[in-house]
């Protein structure tokens, strides 16, 4: 389904990058935005069939993260916490914007917590999506498991085995790492093949990986501290393990980052959650949001 009209584009030139964001619903002004953020390999329009629901009741905003679909490429600062000042940078700075919900699927989620952990203040809700916290107590990469993780952050080699391959490569984690390998369809491949097969999008998208180190050793060390996330936090895991969903193991992780947690789990579905049931995220989101203050 192509995206509907009332979805607006724009662009926030927030110096050493600039990011493409979409929203629709009322001007986020308005109210608290719900922010939706994307993961690997796909963009914003990951959220395409979860933001009109949601844009019924709140402003809606779905940025592409640095270096990733229509942002800049920069050559550095992949670390969560340096995304994560991109987001703040963009709600509270260009948009000012006091606060928001926070929604991160994939990479997104260990974002939304950097976002979080940086202005509790400002977050009224996080919301999660079959990924857990790097540096929390746990695997992230599920014993290798999720062989990618290492391949990723090989230097150099993934972009010489992948680029000019980006449909094989790309297309098998959309089919295996969904329940119903057509849950990203023809026309979402296609949209994410736009920007990933440039070269500095696919080199971007493995930095994601290679700052996994400094993403650990950055939350064990906030961790350490005492700190936990003060706001209400919805962890949600997709049931299907056989499709590399993480299940009941994202709620475990929230739990051990924040003080207020509730942990679904989407039973059919595998990763790719928001695209494989909208339906599901947007009534969950929704309830996160009505049952936060």
């Amino acid at each position: 389904m192509t995206p509907p009209p009332e979805f607006a584009h724009a662009f926030a030139e927030l110096g050493e990058v600039t990011i493409h964001y979409v929203s629709a619903g009322a001007d986020p002004g308005s109210a608290p935005p719900v922010v939706l953020l994307h993961g690997w390999p796909e963009t914003w329009f990951e959220w395409r069939h979860v933001m009109p629901p949601i844009a019924e009741r709140h402003p809606v905003i779905a940025p592409d993260l640095r270096g990733l679909g229509d942002s800049s490429r920069p050559a550095g600062g992949y670390d969560k916490q340096s995304v994560a000042g991109d987001i703040d940078r963009l709600l509270s700075g260009h948009l000012g914007l006091e606060r928001w919900h926070i929604v991160g699927h994939d990479w997104g989620g260990p974002t939304a917590f950097a976002l979080a952990a940086r202005r509790p203040e400002a977050a009224a809700s996080l919301t999660v999506i079959d990924v857990v916290i790097p540096g929390d107590g746990g695997d992230f990469s599920q014993g290798g498991r999720r062989w990618h993780h290492a391949f990723h952050r090989t230097p150099e080699l993934p972009e010489a085995l992948v680029g000019g391959r980006e449909d094989v490569y790309l297309g098998w984690f959309y089919r295996a790492y969904s329940a119903r390998p057509d849950a990203i369809d023809a026309e979402a491949r296609a949209e994410y093949l736009r920007t990933y097969s440039d070269p500095e999008a696919l080199r971007a998208g493995f930095a994601y990986y290679r700052n996994l180190p400094q993403d650990a050793a950055d939350n064990a060390a906030l961790l350490a501290t005492g700190f936990r996330l003060p706001m209400p936090v919805l962890a949600i895991g997709g049931g299907r393990t056989d499709a590399f969903g993480r299940a009941g193991e994202v709620e475990a992780s929230l739990r051990r980052v924040a003080t207020d947690v509730r942990g679904l789990v989407a039973e059919d579905c595998g990763h790719f959650v928001p695209e494989e049931d909208p339906e599901f995220t947007a009534r969950a989101v929704l309830d996160h949001v009505a049952r936060s203050p």
